[in-house]
């Protein structure tokens, strides 16, 4: 299966490194392939190295404004001209999307991948592994969206929040993929 990943390309504590180096670890042993923004920086390069050495493999989209921090080891490496494309690629290459702890460009590109299932555009399970209860104030949002009729699709069919990564993957294999 190829899973998109989302997060951050910034340096983190262990709180959410390490959550994300266990789920990078499941990922790649359980034969899986990562696809993500291709950089070797932050949460994104630890995420890399730990798919990689557990055997996983790795497709990166990089953009041309990040080209210098593009990781060297992917099986598969693609540089979109922009954002708008790279985001466009990542959803097309995915089978699933999960979302790990990131900042406005994670953001970013997991909203437009909800607000796209929501139009019934792709079907693909979103999954966010809400480490240290990271996404609470989003989730908390979306909630309040479904409750208040802006969703025309019950929330749970748009998304699902894990805790941990064993749980994102229970998700992910509950959700057919």
């Amino acid at each position: 299966m190829n899973i998109t990943v989302f997060c951050s390309a910034y340096s983190l504590d262990e709180r959410y490194t390490a959550p994300a180096a266990d789920f990078a670890r499941l990922l790649g042993e359980r034969g899986h392939t990562l696809v993500w923004g291709g950089s070797h920086a932050g949460l994104m390069g630890l995420l890399a190295d730990g798919v990689k050495e557990a055997g996983g493999r790795l497709v990166g989209i990089s953009v041309e404004l990040l080209a210098h921090k593009a990781y060297e080891g992917a099986d598969e490496l693609v540089t979109a001209p922009d954002l708008a494309v790279r985001k466009a690629q990542l959803l097309e290459r995915a089978d699933a999307v999960v979302v790990l702890v990131g900042g406005l460009g994670t953001l970013d590109e997991v909203t437009e991948v909800l607000e796209l299932k929501k139009h019934a555009l792709h079907d693909k399970p979103v999954v966010f592994l809400d480490t240290e209860g990271f996404y609470a104030g989003l989730r908390t949002q979306l909630e309040r969206m479904e409750t208040e009729g802006f969703l025309p699709r019950p929330l749970d069919e748009l998304v699902v929040f894990a805790t941990t990564p064993a749980e994102a993957f229970a998700a992910l294999d509950r959700l057919g993929r």
